[in-house]
């Protein structure tokens, strides 16, 4: 035979709840727990069941001397009770009222904008072009987040590279002036070996 199943912690509140509607008296926690026990409550739970009842606002409890005094009676919770229907009866309501509102503004808003395949197309090309902005800014912002040395230290590399071809291109010319005066009458021969490795007259110094 299986064993006995405990009670629920709802069955539980309400078996304790019973006792303050059906005795409509006041009781110390000791009552509390005897009554509790005979209702199936095992002692040790009482005291968590008693709180929960409280918490909600089910049980009233006040100290006077060093005892604390419990009660319920059952007139509070029938106003409780109504006073909570009331409250849900204005909830649905207003819920109903928002609901034909909504239903009210979807029909309007499909009979503004109809589906068309024209409607479609614009759709698809307006969603489009926001990906291609997205990709444009995060390209922007990639750009403006560059580190500023290593731009610098950049157009610090290009102005030595400058200068160093304008060095050799010097140095360049001084060795083919060596050469005309060092053989003298074979200045075509020069002219066209210096401007095969890329030095003519057009060549000119970098601005």
């Amino acid at each position: 035979m299986p064993p006995k199943k405990g009670l629920s912690a709802s069955d539980k509140r309400d078996r304790m709840l019973e006792i303050f509607h059906d005795s409509a008296d006041v009781f110390v926690i000791k009552d509390v727990e005897k009554l509790s026990i005979k209702k199936g409550i095992i002692s040790q739970a009482v005291k968590d069941v008693l709180q929960s009842l409280i918490d909600d606002d089910l049980v009233h409890c006040e100290k006077i001397g060093i005892s604390n005094y419990y009660w319920a009676f059952p007139s509070e919770a029938s106003v409780k009770i109504e006073t909570e229907v009331k409250k849900y009866e204005t909830e649905l309501a207003n819920t109903k009222r928002r609901r034909k509102e909504m239903e009210v503004a979807i029909t309007q808003h499909k009979a503004a904008n109809p589906s068309t395949e024209r409607r479609a197309e614009a759709l698809s090309a307006l969603n489009a072009l926001k990906e291609r902005m997205a990709k444009v800014q995060s390209e922007l912002a990639a750009y403006r987040e560059s580190d500023s040395e290593t731009v610098e230290a950049m157009r610090d590399a290009a102005a030595g590279a400058k200068c160093a071809a304008n060095r050799w291109l010097d140095n360049t010319y001084t060795l083919l002036s060596w050469c005309k005066k060092r053989f003298v009458g074979h200045e075509i021969e020069l002219a066209k070996f210096f401007a095969e490795n890329g030095l003519d007259e057009k060549t000119d110094y970098i601005e």
